[in-house]
């Protein structure tokens, strides 16, 4: 089969078409990457298993969840309880029904079985930029015997003298394993982070710390997902009848009762009526 001069022509017509749109994608590429602020980084936060190891702490106002690293405070309504057991299969087992009846002495008590959903961030965007009039100090050894208080005192007169290239400080904080100072004057910032280097008397050491420049970070967004927590159960509807601890002991005996479709119970809490506790869920490997 011969190609004719028009074959030729619409080949190569389809061809500039092609490039056309090609072009036309490269150019939008590279206007998002001009428009886009260097400073913003996106970067995926790994899934990881969350269980509730029976740590609950006192709360009042709060918001539906509160969020924190590897860490998620679930709040819990008065009279209600929070239990996990060992084997996922069980909490869903329990899940297929809604009631729940469990006997207590002379009367029987129907409760509610509910299903946790937590909130988990699995994408989020920072934007950065350095603060002119702090600095960040490292290099703290782990042996060392001073309070957060007493370590504060000390570097802040350090840094507030001018002999050791310091100046007024305005504020100071602690951070992991780091120290955050703020200055009056930017130009102190600046001229103890070309230092670099400062050997410090902090109780009875000399020790050798780092001075940098301080980065503040500050979320832009975040991707959040619901994710079950496989392992446990919210029981709600509880009648103020009994104490804390009489409740804990009754719930804990009948959610591990085979018969009643339970399993061996690994955590537990109570929240009496009246009061509003949060949930501490962690990861497994902490």
């Amino acid at each position: 089969m011969s190609v004719t001069l028009q074959d030729v022509l619409i080949s190569l017509q389809e061809e500039q078409v092609r490039l056309r749109m090609k072009l036309q994608e490269l150019q939008k590429l590279k206007r998002e990457l001009v428009d886009s602020p260097r400073d913003k980084i996106p970067f995926p936060v790994p899934e990881v298993p969350l269980v509730f190891q029976g740590r609950t702490q006192q709360g009042r106002q709060v918001s539906k969840f509160l969020v924190s690293n590897l860490k998620i405070c679930c709040p819990l309504p008065g009279g209600s309880a929070l239990v996990t057991f060992d084997d996922p299969k069980v909490a869903d087992q329990l899940l297929q029904h809604k009631e729940h009846k469990i006997d207590i002495e002379d009367c029987r008590m129907r409760v509610q079985i509910q299903p946790l959903e937590l909130p988990v961030v699995t994408n989020i965007q920072v934007s950065s930029q350095p603060d002119n009039h702090r600095v960040l100090v490292s290099g703290f050894p782990a042996g060392l015997k001073l309070s957060e208080e007493e370590l504060l005192d000390k570097l802040e007169i350090f840094f507030g003298k001018a002999k050791n290239g310091g100046g007024d400080v305005e504020a100071r904080e602690m951070l992991q394993g780091t120290v955050m100072l703020g200055f009056a004057d930017e130009q102190v910032a600046q001229h103890l982070c070309q230092i670099g280097q400062f050997t410090v008397s902090l109780g009875r050491q000399q020790v050798p710390l780092r001075v940098s420049p301080y980065v503040s970070g500050k979320i832009q967004r975040a991707e959040i997902k619901y994710q079950p927590a496989l392992h446990s159960v919210l029981v709600t509807n509880i009648p103020d009848v009994l104490d804390a601890q009489e409740l804990h002991d009754i719930l804990e005996i009948h959610f591990q009762k085979p018969t009643r479709g339970g399993g061996e119970v690994e955590a537990l809490a109570v929240v009496p009526s009246g009061e509003q506790r949060l949930a501490v869920f962690t990861s497994a490997s902490s």
